[in-house]
């Protein structure tokens, strides 16, 4: 299988390529350096050349209080760019699979979302990426959607390697305790977007890894597995989410079902502690960087 994927510059990116080589499939990768996904030129020319079996658009503005400083951007990126992705890819004649996101969701649920619930963003990096999915749906037929939640992996910030962090340089933790949603690794979403295009079932679907918490559940088992590696244990105390003041909205509750995924692939995704797990142990026993700024998936 051929596959272009856009934004394979980022945490995801690096993953999925990784992953799209260890199935034996042939990858052309393209940074935010090398196609600009809001010109639909910067897409059409390098995906046709390549004559791609699948363009996976991995290609976001994932920065979730900066979309909502600067709407006008999280649209061109997550709205227009998805809708070229899909263009691009239905002129090369190659189906398209373009990740979204939980918060595409109000949060106010009590049970895990399916895809057929109805979106009701509540931020502008939500409203944008669920703008993304309707413009893509509108130009080209044969795509996947999948929603995922709360990611980190290697080579790009994200909230387990920042409490990481902070632990090894023995910071005091406060966490939100009313968030809820389950930690996804990058790594086990690549392979299962892999997995998930090889199916040719075309449609929306949810995937993260098994079982919820909060962040302060994360923190807290991230702080506990850091010990030993490095790491020193540090007081990790619950703070609410009206606390912080943050620009943008956060959902309360993330979860996402996966029954659709397992359903159609026959795979479980690993559970979020087994998960994490294996990342902290791939990152020791080097120390983390420290981090530029905190990053929503």
């Amino acid at each position: 299988m051929r596959v272009v994927v856009t934004g394979a510059g980022g945490m995801l990116g690096r993953a999925v390529m990784a992953a799209l080589g260890a199935a034996g499939h042939q990858a052309r990768g393209l940074t935010r350096a090398e196609a600009d996904v809001a010109r639909l030129d910067a897409l059409t020319r390098p995906i046709a050349e390549f004559g791609p079996d699948w363009v996976f658009h991995l290609a976001a503005f994932t920065k979730v209080d900066d979309c909502e400083a600067h709407p006008d951007h999280a649209y061109l990126v997550n709205a227009l760019g998805a809708r070229n992705a899909a263009l691009a890819a239905r002129g090369a004649g190659a189906p398209l699979l373009a990740v979204s996101t939980d918060y595409v969701f109000d949060g106010t649920a009590g049970t895990p979302y399916r895809e057929y619930d109805t979106p009701a963003p509540r931020s502008v990096y939500g409203a944008s990426k669920l703008a993304g999915e309707r413009a893509l749906r509108e130009v080209h037929p044969l795509h996947m959607i999948v929603r995922t939640a709360w990611l980190y992996g290697p080579g790009g910030n994200n909230f387990v390697d920042t409490i990481l962090h902070k632990a090894w340089v023995g910071d005091p933790l406060s966490v939100v305790d009313d968030q809820r949603g389950s930690p996804t690794s990058t790594a086990d979403l690549a392979a299962a977007l892999v997995r998930l295009s090889e199916t040719r079932q075309y449609g929306t679907y949810h995937c993260t890894n098994t079982g919820d918490c909060t962040w302060f559940d994360l923190a807290e088992h991230v702080v506990a597995r850091g010990v030993g590696r490095g790491g020193a244990r540090v007081p990790v105390t619950r703070t609410t989410t009206e606390s912080l003041r943050r620009p943008a909205p956060r959902p309360a509750y993330s979860v996402l079902s996966n029954q659709l995924y397992e359903h159609v692939t026959g795979h479980r995704m690993p559970p979020w502690r087994d998960a994490v797990d294996r990342h902290l142990a791939q990152i020791a026993p080097e120390r983390p960087p420290a981090p530029r700024a905190e990053e929503d998936s």
